[in-house]
């Protein structure tokens, strides 16, 4: 695949950078992938990564790397990752388009896959426009 699954801000490089400097010698990163669970069925998890998967797909930015779950790609397709810091909670946030709806903590998310054919079209007119 020629494009990113995910991108992330500068807010969200700079937060994985400071985990993996807090996290010893062999934290390389974090791992983004989604389980089912919470009130609106799924969410997102974040794992510190000392070993690369080959699997994953792998983003970076700004030095900080971000390895994506195979079964969770077509869920974060055309996602940003941030990361922001408000009086109740500081954390990773997802703007995903693929999100159809979410439960008012914003920890729970519903998602559909990512439509392909349709990705595939918006390339495709981009390029040739």
């Amino acid at each position: 695949m020629g494009f990113a699954v995910m991108t992330m801000t500068d807010a969200a490089a700079d937060r994985v950078k400071q985990i993996v400097s807090n996290s010893g010698p062999d934290a390389k990163g974090i791992r983004v992938g989604i389980k089912k669970g919470g009130c609106a069925g799924m969410e997102y998890t974040i794992d510190l990564v000392t070993e690369a998967n080959a699997k994953d797909d792998v983003i970076e930015h700004d030095g900080a790397k971000v390895w994506i779950e195979p079964s969770a790609v077509l869920y974060l397709l055309g996602t940003q990752m941030d990361f922001e810091i408000t009086k109740m909670r500081s954390g990773f946030t997802f703007v995903n388009p693929n999100q159809t709806s979410a439960c008012g903590c914003g920890e729970s998310v519903e998602l559909k896959p990512a439509d392909l054919a349709a990705l595939a079209k918006q390339r495709e007119a981009g390029v040739t426009a």
